[in-house]
């Protein structure tokens, strides 16, 4: 697998829209949520309505929770600079294999381009915890296979 250290600012593109398109999403249903706590109107089933209303409140509140954790994304990212290129892995490290590439810096899915694949991780994800501070030519065990690191950029 071929990749050279250019891709990381496109990787970093790609986790910074990631996080930017979650955080607009959810914004959109809390504020989708609370136009509907503010246009109900008390029924005749009283009872129904504030098991209702309870109910939109614990969404609101998980939804708060999600917009947190995609906020702690944008600032992990912040801290990531893509011109480092360290003897070990750090946050921010392009990690390639002979089978596959990890971007550490949050969990944001596979990025394509072409034929080329990486895996954008975040350091506390099961690999990422693997990887941190590994070397080139460090060989680990990770789901049942024998995984060597073959380049850091």
């Amino acid at each position: 697998m071929e990749i050279s250290l250019a891709i990381k600012d496109e990787l970093r593109r790609f986790c910074e829209s990631f996080a930017e398109e979650r955080i607009f999403r959810i914004r959109n249903t809390i504020e989708s949520i609370n136009d509907s706590l503010k246009s109900e109107t008390k029924s005749s089933a009283g009872d129904k309505h504030e098991t209702g209303r309870a109910m939109i409140q614990l969404e609101r509140e998980k939804l708060g929770h999600q917009l947190y954790e995609a906020e702690k994304m944008r600032q992990v990212l912040a801290g990531i600079s893509t011109s480092n290129n360290p003897a070990k892995v750090v946050q921010g490290s392009l990690v390639v294999t002979a089978d596959s590439a990890y971007y550490i810096s949050i969990s944001a899915g596979a990025f394509k381009k072409g034929s080329t694949q990486i895996y954008c991780v975040s350091a506390l994800s099961p690999i990422g915890k693997i990887l941190l501070g590994k070397s080139e030519g460090h060989c680990f065990d990770f789901n049942q296979k024998t995984i060597c690191i073959e380049k850091i950029l």
